[in-house]
């Protein structure tokens, strides 16, 4: 199990607080916007942010060409098939439920590390793999029936969650010799790219963005892919696949109680129970392990 360092920590508890609150903000602004547009919009507008963190850290952009067939497979696992999909999701699922489907993405790694790297789970990790299972059963107890209608949005958060699981342990893997901001700035600009072609698709609905649409739309740019994204790339590459993906299943919690306080979504005690569960599940690969004594 790994210990996070105090600035992990509080990456960690930022990055926490700024995704699981994005989703009620998503669905505002699929709600104002055609959401493969929003997404499109929202990528290039946080890539000058992206940047700029780059040009004041003074992390170099370079990246030797032998490296981008692995950089183009990074950025379709970790964010080509993930936004595409999850914005589609959105549209058709309340905040709170995408965001429970979309962090099933941790069940989704454990069983991909142990099936296709042969990672060998201890125990506590297989505890922390249970709790995350029952806790988003739990978010899910009272939205079953909901869900059973609507299928289509249901597979495309599963099919997203699948995809980011796999990336995350590519990530974990990657042989690319440059800093993960370097990483980060070159998958988004990809990403940016692939949704402006996907946004195509939408062009007899566009119109100029409402209010809503561009608080939105400038949240996601500043605090989703200016911040969050390069975070939890660095996340992902320095701890093991297991912790760094356990360590963000607040987040589902948060969307589903922002999506409560701000959309009128409800709560009940599952939702509160499952607050436990996950708090066990995170704790389970980030609680130091006591030295044994010889």
């Amino acid at each position: 199990m790994h210990r996070l360092s105090r600035r992990q920590l509080t990456l960690l508890v930022l990055l926490t607080l700024v995704w699981g609150i994005n989703w009620p903000v998503l669905k505002l602004g699929v709600g104002a916007y055609p959401p493969l547009t929003f997404r499109a919009l929202s990528i290039w507008l946080g890539l000058p942010v992206l940047a700029a963190a780059l040009l004041v850290l003074k992390v170099p952009f370079s990246l030797p060409r032998r490296h981008w067939p692995e950089l183009l497979w990074l950025a379709a696992t970790n964010m080509f098939v993930w936004h595409a999909c999850i914005i589609l999701a959105v549209r058709s699922l309340s905040s709170g439920r995408a965001a429970i489907l979309g962090y099933t993405m941790p069940i989704f790694s454990a069983v991909i590390g142990a099936v296709v790297f042969s990672i060998a789970l201890p125990r506590r990790g297989w505890l922390g793999v249970g709790a995350a299972s029952l806790g988003v059963g739990l978010l899910l107890w009272h939205e079953l029936t909901q869900l059973a209608g609507r299928p289509g949005g249901v597979l495309l958060a599963l099919v997203a969650a699948a995809t980011w699981a796999l990336g995350t342990q590519l990530l974990r893997r990657t042989a690319i010799e440059r800093p993960t901001l370097t990483i980060s700035f070159w998958m988004t600009a990809l990403t940016a790219v692939v949704m402006t072609g996907l946004a195509f698709t939408e062009a007899s609905r566009w119109h100029a963005p409402n209010a809503v649409a561009w608080f939105a739309i400038l949240f996601n740019a500043v605090l989703i892919f200016g911040f969050a994204h390069a975070v939890w790339f660095s996340l992902a590459r320095a701890l093991p696949p297991l912790a760094s993906t356990l360590s963000v299943m607040l987040i589902p919690v948060v969307g589903v109680f922002s999506g409560a306080v701000w959309l009128g979504e409800a709560v009940h005690w599952q939702d509160q129970l499952a607050v436990v569960l996950m708090v066990v599940s995170i704790a389970s690969v980030l609680w130091p392990v006591r030295p044994v004594r010889t």
